[in-house]
């Protein structure tokens, strides 16, 4: 549905004039409308903001994430995506999803990268193709973590083929329906 066609509702707020200013100011330096930010940080509250203590994420410097992903071990990484991470990206997914198919999970991985300050490209071809591309500055590890995570939950839930290319920057992933 385009934004033209959105049903819309009215609702005031009271604000304190230090919010509103910020709100002002911030929508101005965005070029977009006052209504326009509200509405936006609204929806990344209720798609992504509500559920992160309640799923259990945590917020990392960047450097500091990098350092410490960066002294594992290859073996180490699999072995936590592989032990760890794919049952709990599989529960959060579910969790904040309310189901778990592919295009549900897709959506939240889509939703997870960009919270993760991840430039994501998504390619979809004759309803059937679809291809992903991200680019992110989290290292290769961050890269072989996110490809094992992918290729078990494609095969284990989903029973699809999925072919995962990576590197230190990039993750590119393609499968047909």
């Amino acid at each position: 549905m385009s934004s033209s066609t959105k049903k819309t509702s009215t609702i005031t707020f009271r604000l304190d004039e230090k919010t509103i200013d910020g709100l002002r100011n911030e929508s101005s330096n965005r070029r977009v409308s006052t209504n326009t930010l509200v509405n936006q940080a609204l929806r990344q509250f209720l798609d992504w903001g509500m559920y992160e203590s309640t799923v259990g994420f945590v917020i990392i410097n960047k450097q500091v994430f990098i350092h410490v992903f960066g002294k594992l071990s290859q073996k180490e990484i699999i072995d936590i995506a592989v032990r760890v991470g794919k049952d709990e990206v599989k529960n959060i997914a579910l969790f904040m999803k309310g189901r778990m198919d592919i295009q549900s999970f897709l959506s939240w991985f889509e939703l997870r990268m960009i919270n993760s300050s991840v430039q994501v490209s998504h390619i979809h071809e004759d309803n059937h193709f679809h291809r992903y591309v991200m680019k992110h500055e989290l290292g290769k590890n961050w890269s072989i973590y996110h490809k094992t995570i992918l290729e078990l939950i494609f095969e284990e839930v989903f029973n699809k083929k999925i072919d995962v290319k990576i590197d230190k920057t990039m993750i590119s992933f393609e499968f047909s329906e």
